[in-house]
């Protein structure tokens, strides 16, 4: 579906190795801090499909997450309901209609340089998805995580389909892993949309 997304060069982009022993732990505070402090409604977005190797990473990291079964985050785009190119603009119109205060987590697979392989980034902002094959899809996302899984530069779409298995799925792990992690940190009241629990806040619970 898509390719690669127009995110390279923000100021506000985190880079990190999923392989990086602090991954968990620095990716966590630093994606906290781009949540707002207000209540809202999370929405997990994962755009991608599993007829591409490469830009599977979306529809895996949403079923992972799913399993998890998150209390204050509603996940779409997994394996067996993936979001792409053809559905993507229906499932926004359904999230505008459905939820009174959205905020978006988009989840997506990107192709960088090749000191980028392997480096999953996060930052506030939308993704447009197609943006290399200039597909006149929508951008989406509040905030946004993405995953360099392979090199771009030529026959994109062909090493999207050559990428390795094991890289996605090692990183779609890692994107669900965190974002249970911040599911964990979000308040919750009934009928009430969820805000992020404060490391100040948490030590007066304890």
């Amino acid at each position: 579906m898509n390719l690669k997304n127009k995110i390279t060069g923000r100021s506000s982009d985190y880079r990190m190795l999923h392989t990086d022993p602090n991954f968990h732990t620095v990716m966590l505070e630093k994606f906290l801090s781009l949540l707002p402090q207000s209540p809202h409604e999370y929405i997990v977005v994962s755009i991608g499909t599993d007829r591409s190797t490469g830009d599977a990473l979306g529809p895996l990291a949403g079923s992972l997450l799913s399993e998890k079964k998150p209390r204050h985050m509603s996940v779409y785009g997994t394996l067996d309901n993936p979001v792409h190119a053809v559905n993507l603009t229906e499932y926004i119109h359904q999230i505008e209609a459905t939820y009174r205060h959205p905020f978006i987590i988009a989840i997506d697979a990107c192709l960088g340089k090749q000191h980028s392989v392997g480096k999953v980034i996060a930052g506030t902002g939308a993704i447009k998805p197609g943006a290399a094959l200039n597909k006149a899809l929508p951008a989406i996302g509040d905030v946004h995580l993405t995953g360099v899984v392979n090199v771009s530069g030529f026959m994109e779409y062909s090493v999207l389909q050559n990428t390795r298995l094991q890289i996605v799925m090692a990183m779609a792990k890692s994107i669900a892993n965190l974002l249970d992690a911040v599911d964990q940190r979000l308040t919750y009241r009934k009928r009430m949309p969820a805000a992020v629990i404060t490391k100040h806040i948490q030590s007066n619970l304890m």
